[in-house]
Parts: C-alpha cells; structure tokens; sequence
C-alpha cells in the first residue's frame, strides 16, 4: 500500500513568502502583514503526501510501475540516468487555503491574496522538503544516494506527464488531482520525482531556478554568484511582473 504523509506544517519561512510574493528587497513593507499571512496558512493548510518507490530502467527510460510510464525530456532523462529506482512524491497543503486567498482578490485585498497565495506556495515547498527527507532517510539506509527532486514542468520535462504520475501514486487518496490542461488541483500541490542512485554515483544536473525555463517569473531565485548590482538589475527587471500577476507559480510549475 501507499504510504501516506501527514505531517505538521513547520514555521513557515518567511523570506521565502516575500521572494514569492516579489518583496525580497522591499524593506519598507510591513512585517506584521507577512507574519499575519503566515499564522492564517498555519491555519488552514491541510497538509497531505503520498510517495511510491518503484524501479528505474535507465536505458530504455522507463519507471517500472503498472503501467509502466516512460520519461520524456532531455534534462530529466540525463537527472536519472543513473538511477536505478525512483520514489514518485505528491504533496498538497489543500484547497482551503486557495478559497481565502480567492475571496481576498474578490474583496480587493489583493496585497494580503498575494501574500496568503505566496504562504502556500513557500508551505507546499516545504511539505515537499518534509517527504523529501523521509525518501532521503529511506534512500541512504538502502544505500542509495537520492536526487534532488524533480518536477513536471521543470526544464523540459513536459507538464503533459502529470496524470500518469498522479496515477502511479494514486493522488486521489490525498485528494490531489490533474486537470484536463495538466494543471494540478489544489493548485497549491507537488508532484515530483526522486532518483535513486548507486552510492559512489554523483550527478551534474543543477537544481532549482537556473535549469527552470521561465526565465520572466517574478520568484526566480538568481544565481549566488551575482554581485548587488546584478542583483538589483535583475529585481527591477523582474518586478515588473509582480503586480500583474495575482496567482504565483510554482517553483518551475507554469501557472495557466
């Protein structure tokens, strides 16, 4: 059977909140706003996730699940190549937190919609990060060394995999499904993939925003290296976009 995940969200970290809500650098914007956001999350996700370990064939590209499910893309394909398992992830914090930020842009409030959407988003990540860890723990016991993990969307790992994903965890006992435009529902879910390796194998895929695609998203994190002024650059360049949009993607998961 599936394990299911049903962990406490953790403090939720807030300068993740303002990265995703476009604030990393607005000094000035009140902190009790973030704070007030973080607390009601605290209160309405319902956070839930299901994991399933299946083996890997490299060669032909394929999880060995039933059905058997081929992976797709060149950035994903060179992820795995010397996996010889894989652990398949879906975490939710639930649909309750998305009903409150909705009926705030409804009401006009959009600066506390876009900092609840920004607190779900940061506590989705991090329900991810908790089942993570639990796969990381398992994975090294085995003596496996994991991936970084994986998700639909990311670098050109084409979205249209999320329904054979879901299936091969059964999403639905968490109550997580995949819209007919491959869209997750709760929006504010994860679906992801995890590699297991030989324990002497490294990998040279990079993780997070720099193999990401969409290079215009408000929350992408910049590289360390970048001096201030690159980084200030890059923030006015990307701040544009902050206010237009009011539903924040995903790491790596496009929005509509």
């Amino acid at each position: 059977s599936m394990p299911i995940y049903n962990g406490m969200l953790p403090a939720i970290d807030k300068a993740e909140v303002k990265r995703y809500a476009g604030l990393r650098h607005a000094e000035d914007f009140p902190q009790n706003y973030v704070d007030e956001a973080c607390k009601e999350i605290q209160l309405l996700a319902t956070p839930k996730g299901v994991y399933q370990e299946y083996d890997y064939d490299a060669e032909t590209k394929t999880i060995l699940s039933n059905p058997p499910l081929k992976i797709e893309g060149s950035i994903i394909e060179k992820h795995l190549e010397k996996s010889t398992k894989v652990y398949v992830l879906g975490v939710t914090v639930g649909e309750d937190v998305e009903i409150r930020s909705e009926q705030l842009f409804k009401q006009g409030n959009y600066t506390v919609g876009l900092l609840l959407d920004a607190a779900a988003t940061t506590a989705v990540e991090q329900v991810a990060d908790q089942v993570n860890e639990v796969i990381n723990t398992i994975a090294k016991k085995q003596g496996y060394k994991p991936t970084w993990r994986f998700s639909p969307g990311y670098g050109n790992w084409p979205l249209e995999i999320q329904p054979q994903l879901a299936n091969i965890i059964k999403t639905e006992l968490i109550g997580l499904q995949v819209t007919e435009n491959y869209l997750l529902f709760p929006r504010k879910s994860v679906t992801a993939i995890i590699g297991l390796m030989p324990a002497n194998e490294d990998l040279k895929t990079k993780r997070g925003c720099t193999s990401c695609s969409q290079q215009d998203c408000a929350s992408r994190k910049l590289p360390e290296k970048a001096t201030t002024n690159d980084q200030n650059k890059a923030e006015e360049d990307s701040s544009k976009t902050t206010a237009d949009v009011s539903g924040i993607a995903m790491k790596g998961q496009p929005t509509e």
